[in-house]
């Protein structure tokens, strides 16, 4: 939706498409799949222009991730919010799988002293907290990562993770308390 209440005139278009298609006009559906594709593609190029070599993957995941989705969509709300909340989901998985990649094949830095002593603790440092992460529940884990780690919003969390924003913070919460039981206990 636009400031002044109008549709914008390719979500609308986005929309008609995938209700067409829903309602069984195949060539609607592979219409809104190619559109989808270039919106997606140029949304997902702004997320990950440190990572242009991912974008492309990523849009295929999300498009196959919106057709096995695409009965969850409700008519009645804006088909972008829909989309790019499916494609946020996509991007954090890849960014998680990246992320753990990198902590397995951290480089031998300790044996090379190759990296600064500050590189080499903020290295630990993450590595520690993805340990600590990894052991607390999903309910807990998620509204950290997001909010905490990533600098989202609670009604952006609420909307990526499915959870209420009451429940985000509780989320919040408690995990938090619970981290910093481990780390007293670890200690």
């Amino acid at each position: 939706m636009e400031e002044t209440g109008r549709v914008n005139p390719s979500e609308e278009r986005l929309r008609q498409l995938l209700i067409r298609g829903l309602a069984g006009d195949a060539p609607a559906y592979h219409a809104f799949l190619q559109d989808l594709s270039a919106h997606l593609r140029a949304y997902l190029r702004r997320r990950l222009a440190r990572l242009p070599d991912e974008v492309e993957d990523l849009v295929q995941e999300s498009l196959l991730a919106i057709h096995n989705q695409r009965h969850t969509y409700d008519a009645g709300q804006p088909l972008t919010a829909w989309v790019h909340a499916i494609a946020k989901y996509k991007l954090i998985d890849l960014l998680r799988r990246r992320a753990k990649r990198d902590l397995l094949n951290d480089p031998l830095d300790d044996e090379f002293d190759l990296g600064s002593s500050a590189d080499t603790e903020a290295a630990e440092a993450r590595r520690d907290l993805g340990k600590l992460l990894e052991r607390l529940p999903e309910r807990q884990r998620l509204p950290i990562v997001h909010m905490k780690l990533e600098g989202l919003s609670v009604a952006q969390t609420a909307r990526i993770t499915g959870m209420s924003e009451s429940a985000v913070k509780v989320g919040v919460h408690r995990g938090l308390k619970a981290l910093a039981a481990m780390i007293r206990d670890d200690a």
